[in-house]
């Protein structure tokens, strides 16, 4: 069974990815209460980086932010973005006039397409108690063909994602197909959207002390397991500890041996687009000067500028989770 792992890798900030993928970030936090401006106490920021503090420090980290935690208006191009909220709440805001509330299970898929802004803020919506965030930000690359296409914004609620119930383990299918139950549609332009790239995004838990299978695939997929939380594991004769990526063989089954504490993982799997790939910050592209026209029409246009009243901007605090499109529909959760 071991000769099913291709590699084993100790994972950083961010997560090492595999194309068709390009980036993967786990974020766990545990803010404390917040005040009435959603942000924590402010006598809690002191002796913090502000605008860029990632070192966590009293169990949590601001990031980008400076009174509310999270990453202020900035550019993406040529790629997209699943935002993956398990916990807490991430309010959107974006330059196509698009903006959104949502968490505790929702997803959020964005087509950055030929150029959009967005800001990504983490509201501490709870003043009697503290609002633990547990996200994962993954970019999934656009062949050449779709880099110039249309942005998107899509909304995938947790009560409309499938969740496979087995023996000893569940599996939340936010992208493709598990055992015949296939997930919601990704956005229209994605590599995700064509079936035969086998793109898979699951969110996998499984019980303590017991085995789960992992089902093979029938392709030449890249598949890449994260083992994210939870205990020593055995595949095989293998003994991997969390925070550890596995890199697994796709034409063969994987039984996972769990111990004595709850394990959790996240699968990425997906045919590579196997193209150039040319990386400068938020803009992924195929050539240096694809990159040096996105900074250059990025300086001119702003891709479309921004609409809304602050870089950081959040909703107001007593707001639901909601969807609110760039053609002016409105959808709202309870």
């Amino acid at each position: 069974m071991s000769d099913a792992i291709l590699q084993i890798f100790p994972l950083g900030f961010p997560w090492q990815t595999q194309d068709p993928f390009l980036f993967c970030v786990y974020h766990l936090d545990h803010y404390p209460k917040g005040n009435e401006q959603m942000g924590p106490d402010p006598l809690l920021l002191e002796g913090r980086s502000l605008g860029n503090d990632f070192t966590i420090k009293d169990g949590w980290r601001m990031y980008h932010g400076q009174t509310i935690p999270g990453f202020p208006y900035h550019p993406h191009r040529g790629f997209e973005t699943i935002t993956i909220v398990n916990k807490g709440f991430c309010d959107h805001s974006d330059s196509l006039g698009a903006a959104g509330r949502f968490g505790d299970g929702d997803v959020q898929w964005m087509t950055a397409g030929r150029g959009v802004q967005h800001s990504e803020m983490f509201p501490l919506l709870n003043t009697e108690k503290d609002n633990p965030l547990e996200l994962f930000q993954i970019w999934l690359n656009l062949p050449k063909a779709d880099k110039f296409v249309e942005p998107h914004f899509k909304m995938l609620w947790h009560e409309d994602i499938p969740i496979i119930q087995e023996e000893n383990a569940q599996i939340k299918v936010i992208a493709g197909s598990y055992k015949g139950t296939q997930a919601n549609d990704p956005a229209p332009n994605s590599w995700a959207a064509k079936t035969e790239n086998e793109v898979v995004i699951w969110n996998i838990h499984v019980d303590a002390n017991s085995k789960y299978t992992l089902p093979r695939t029938n392709s030449l997929v890249t598949r890449t397991l994260y083992f994210y939380e939870g205990s020593e594991i055995e595949i095989g004769d293998k003994k991997i500890h969390p925070d550890f990526g596995i890199a697994l063989d796709p034409f063969q089954n994987v039984t996972i041996t769990t111990g004595n504490v709850k394990a959790h993982f996240l699968l990425l799997q997906g045919k590579s687009i196997d193209e150039p790939i040319v990386k400068h910050g938020p803009f992924v592209m195929n050539t240096q000067q694809e990159i040096r026209d996105a900074m250059k029409e990025y300086g001119l246009t702003q891709f479309g500028g921004w609409p809304w009243p602050y870089p950081d901007n959040v909703h107001d605090k007593d707001k639901g989770r909601f969807a609110l499109y760039p053609d002016g529909r409105l959808i709202e959760k309870e």
